[in-house]
């Protein structure tokens, strides 16, 4: 019997808040086969969750590869040699190595590409052997409509074609035309005016995806109501356009209510239809609603559309989320519908298991397949390598390409993951050692190892070695490819050598490699760096010139550079063109810049994998029911006894996946103490396993209710079951250790991931330099090692991070380091004027007015720029010494040379005069901001609140307060502390009781800091009882928030 047939079916019920599906049994199991499959892994409930087991079934395994009957078919692609480099480094080295990407694209995103093949796209393309029949008057209206002339405009060299258009001739201009999108939407409006009645259902649909495509969806809702005012019916093509697009553009819930929509109109779903519908639920990652579509599509006999490519995203995308039944299922799928060999599906699997770190799967189907006297392929040894390295087992990786090169079945992709980890713990004399081995044994290293090595040489400013590997290349042949190119061209510009970044860029193209959307983000990155705005307008028009799409992206990188800079109108200008990008353009404005955009129909999904931030605020995609969500929340939060919780959740049918768990956690983390006997219990139900993502979000629950005990716990406890230990992990806890003050055990932590070969990202070292900047831990020295680590090691600290270091040093007097590290900026890209403004900013805040002076007349070099930077900070600085004439002949003279108040400067006026009991000044200069189109934000509003307080105005301040809670911006942390503080030195401390179960509702927690203010001011009012009722809700919320067994 196949080792998929016996995976027991899923039993789980997902309901879709837009769609229900039903589920059915894909595989018809006997008590024999369930029983054996329980016996071969063990209880789903009561997984293997110890380092010793993992140990031994690797040895297993082992025995299993090495062993003299092993079958093997084939040898890898590329040359093998008898006795490679590895033998000797396993003899050599030890120890557990972490495995880096590569620098292409993880598979999961390759396979999300390639995976799109669209039914549309033969209406969208002409076929070349149609171009002859193409009638005179489509080439006509094509060029004209392509060439687009400025002399004469376009709608007017129409009208003197004299043609007329019928349904035929649009259609075929409109995909002869569509990468020139606001072009195309210009002839389609043009076509409209003259014959209405030509309009079609196929013209529509190359419409709908034109405007889909550049996520122009108000013009797609707009297109929709044409169709229906003009009689045009939706086929099966036009939704399953409109749910490709929306489901690209990550609006799923819309997706999905198109698809029912699609449903209810009566038009029945395609293979083709289904297909889209997988895809793009996979590439949000939302696995267990598209295994629903997947199951109702071969319901319905129309599995046999479904190809390989999609099969693979699939298998992924059930592996990421961790549903191995589900995922067995599809394969059973592969080898019975679509009569995919048994060992190219086994394959596929063992892919998805390594791509997602499932290495315990992994192993287990290599020992099941081995039972089954499964021939291997050695395809399956490189893929059981990469997969060990990127589990962070490179150790073990090495054993087993020592077996490899035993049996002759090792080529230069399984060299290159082995440099891979060593270039991951910045271990450059192995990675080399190892390349030069390669070569000795006559093996040829591929692309991504030559770049790798090249960038590393270049991000350590190793220059010369860098170029000479590039060299190298070419010397030997080695096939180029754009991610190469492209990191050849960052190191000529990091060098400033611009002309010669010009010519490999240009020998890329000249070579027939197309510099795509990433190639260009490269270069206008580095360009930024180095501050080179002639040579980024240059890239820019190059892209114009090339036909290639500006996005966003693109966009916001020149602008927030320009900004940064001073550099107000260029900002406007790239503004202006990204306006201009618009296929529906706003009232006033027209198209006025040529942007191409990619191939229709051809363009991929910009499937970039999500990056999770170390405080896990980012929400995945919502593959769950809301019901479900809703239940267990209410579940947790309406009882203090965890004993009655647990019943209700044994009560309660729901299928667990670790995406709801991240959306309970992320609802409830005021719960602490449940959520966190949650996390225990839901850890034993059937089907389900925690994630790394679930247990880095339990850890900074623990620690956020400063339930350290706990949160270590947890991370053993991860450890033991096998979950990857990433940056992010460390990083949540040096965090949460150093906000409450324990900055040794933080600076311990950070030492032993460095230990364990994890290398610090840049949001560890700013978490762990804010701690040590902190009043409560503080090391000055420590801060400021760290900060030039940082630097060294390439990282960017960000805007927060060096203004509260550099608060830090002149707080300690330390006015010489500053400068220092403010110089030492510049390496990792701050400009001259940016950099000097951060320093300035900071000794303005800090009262030191006439040492910011200093600095300021330190700068020569674009002073204009600098000073947009720092007058707002120079005003406040004024402001802070009294000197009010000067603050406002500094207004007076920016506003003269065309720069505004910001909102920065209007606030520090409005605290200044509230300061001095100046009210209608300050409501004067509140009102004068707001006609000036300069928005409040949450810190104006809150200077206006505690201005209020301290006139004794308490009605105005309490009406502000409830305002800017019905209409925003809604109050912060710091407003409430702020409220808080004013109304017990106000005397009103019930009031300010009230404010503290207010922060709960809002889901912001009250400090000890809040409630102690609340406290003691009560008790100074001799109101002791509520005092005391203030005490018991700290302690309560404090319980609420630890893990008590």
């Amino acid at each position: 019997m196949r080792y998929a047939s016996r995976i027991p079916s899923l039993k789980v019920i997902c309901r879709s808040k837009f769609l229900h599906v039903h589920f059915f049994n894909h595989a018809s199991l006997s008590k024999e086969d369930r029983s054996a499959i329980l016996d071969n892994q063990g209880p789903r409930t009561k997984k293997q969750s110890t380092a010793e087991n993992n140990d031994s079934l690797f040895n297993e395994i082992i025995e299993i590869l090495g062993s003299d009957n092993l079958m093997l078919v084939g040898n890898l692609p590329g040359n093998s040699v008898s006795r490679g480099p590895i033998l000797g480094v396993v003899e050599k080295y030890g120890g557990r190595m972490s495995c880096t990407q590569g620098v292409r694209e993880n598979a999961h995103e390759k396979l999300v590409r390639e995976s799109e093949m669209m039914s549309v796209k033969r209406d969208a393309q002409m076929d070349s052997s149609l171009e002859d029949a193409i009638s005179v008057a489509v080439h006509k209206i094509a060029e004209i409509v392509r060439a687009e002339n400025w002399g004469i405009s376009m709608e007017e060299q129409l009208d003197n074609l004299g043609y007329d258009v019928d349904t035929d001739i649009i259609e075929k201009v409109l995909k002869r035309c569509f990468k020139v999108p606001h072009m195309t939407m210009r002839f389609f409006n043009w076509a409209k005016l003259r014959s209405r009645s030509c309009l079609s259902t196929e013209i529509y649909n190359t419409m709908l995806y034109i405007a889909g495509e550049a996520k122009e969806f108000e013009l797609v809702e707009k297109l929709l109501e044409e169709m229906e005012e003009y009689k045009c019916d939706k086929d099966v093509k036009t939704w399953t356009i409109l749910f490709m697009h929306y489901g690209k553009a990550k609006l799923i819930g819309k997706a999905l209510l198109v698809f029912e929509k699609m449903r209810t109109a009566g038009c029945a779903p395609d293979a083709e239809a289904y297909s889209w519908m997988i895809r793009v639920l996979c590439a949000a990652g939302k696995g267990e609603i598209a295994f629903e579509f997947y199951k109702e599509m071969v319901q319905k006999d129309l599995g046999q559309g479904l190809d390989i490519k999609l099969y693979k995203l699939l298998l992924n995308c059930l592996a990421a989320s961790g549903d191995i039944a589900g995922l067995y299922s599809v394969a059973n799928d592969m080898m019975k519908v679509s009569q995919i060999p048994e060992q190219d599906v086994y394959l596929c699997v063992l892919k998805s298991f390594c791509i997602f770190g499932r290495i315990a799967e992994a192993l287990k189907l290599i020992r099941d397949l081995k039972c089954k006297d499964l021939t291997f392929n050695p395809e399956y040894f490189e893929t059981l390598v990469k997969g060990l390295c990127r589990a962070n087992r490179i150790d073990d990786a090495l054993e087993i390409v020592g077996i490899m090169e035993k049996r002759d079945v090792v080529n230069e992709k399984v060299y290159g993951a082995i440099i891979s980890g060593y270039l991951r713990k910045n271990d450059l004399s192995k990675a080399l050692k190892l390349f030069h081995d390669m070569k000795e044994s006559r093996k040829l290293p591929s692309t991504s190892t030559y770049t790798e090595l090249t960038q590393h040489h270049f991000n350590l400013n190793e220059y010369q070695e860098g170029c000479a590997l590039f060299n190298e290349m070419l010397e030997k042949g080695v096939e180029l490819d754009s991610v190469a190119f492209m990191a050849m061209v960052a190191g000529h510009v990091r060098q400033n050598c611009i002309s010669l970044a010009w010519k490999v860029f240009q020998s890329m193209e000249d070579m027939g490699i197309s510099a795509n959307q990433k190639s260009y983000l490269i270069f206008i990155k580095e360009l930024c760096k180095i501050s080179r705005t002639d040579e980024i307008f240059k890239v820019l028009n190059k892209m114009r010139d090339s036909k290639v799409t500006i996005r966003d992206e693109i966009f916001h990188v020149v602008i927030s550079y320009l900004e940064r800079r001073g550099e107000i109108v260029k900002a406007e200008e790239v503004k202006k063109m990204q306006r201009c990008c618009r296929l529906n353009p706003l009232e006033g404005e027209s198209s006025c810049v040529d942007v191409s955009r990619k191939e229709l129909l051809i363009t991929g999904f910009d499937h970039i994998e999500p990056k999770l931030e170390c405080l896990l605020l980012e929400p995945l995609p919502k593959a769950f029911n809301d019901e479900d969500l809703h239940k267990i929340c209410f579940i947790l939060s309406s009882s203090k006894d965890w004993c009655a919780m647990e019943e209700a959740l044994e009560n309660c049918k729901v299928g667990y996946t670790p995406a709801l768990v991240m959306e309970i956690f992320r609802n409830c983390s005021i719960q602490g103490s449940a959520v966190l006997h949650f996390f225990a219990w839901v850890r034993q139900q059937p089907g389900y396993s925690h994630t790394t993502q679930t247990y880095n979000m339990a850890i900074k629950i623990a620690g956020q209710g400063k339930d350290f005990k706990r949160m270590r716990y947890l991370f053993y406890e991860m450890n033991r079951n096998g979950c990857m230990i990433t940056s992010n992990t460390w990083t949540i806890m040096i965090m949460l250790y150093g906000r409450v003050g324990l900055t040794n055990i933080a600076l311990k932590n950070f030492n032993e991931m460095k230990a364990s070969g994890i290398q610090p990202t840049e949001s560890t070292y700013k978490y762990l330099i804010l701690s040590l900047c902190g009043k409560k831990g503080r090391k000055v020295d420590e801060a400021i090692r760290l900060f030039h680590e940082m630097i060294s090691a390439g990282l960017v600290p960000d805007k927060e991070l060096v203004e509260s270091f550099f608060d830090c040093l002149c707080q300690s007097g330390k006015l010489s380091d500053a400068r220092r590290c403010m110089h030492s900026l510049r390496k990792v890209g701050f400009t001259v004027p940016f950099a000097y403004s951060l320093l300035i900013r900071t000794l303005c805040r800090g009262g030191k007015l006439e040492e910011a002076l200093v600095v300021v007349d330190e700068v020569k070099e674009d002073r204009s720029t600098l000073d947009c930077y720092v007058y707002g900070s120079l005003v406040n600085g004024l402001l802070q010494m009294g000197r009010l004439d000067e603050a406002l002949a500094k207004v007076e003279s920016m506003n003269r040379t065309g720069i505004h108040p910001t909102v920065h400067v209007y606030t520090s006026l409005i605290v200044h005069f509230f300061k001095n009991k100046q009210v209608e000044k300050a409501l004067d200069t509140f009102k004068k901001m707001w006609e000036e189109g300069c928005k409040p934000t949450i810190v104006t509003y809150s200077a206006l609140i505690c201005g209020f307080m301290k006139v004794g105005n308490f009605v105005s301040a309490r009406n502000l307060f409830r305002r800017i809670k019905l209409k925003g911006p809604l109050p912060d942390f710091k407003t409430y502390s702020m409220y808080i503080t004013g109304l017990c030195g106000a005397g009103k401390s019930e009031d300010a009781m009230e404010l503290l179960s207010e922060m709960l509702d809002d889901g912001i927690v009250p400090s000890n800091i809040n409630f102690r203010t609340v406290f003691f001011g009560l008790n100074r009012e001799g109101k002791q009882h509520l005092a005391r009722v203030v005490l018991q809700q700290k302690h309560a919320l404090l319980r609420k928030r630890r893990f008590l067994a």
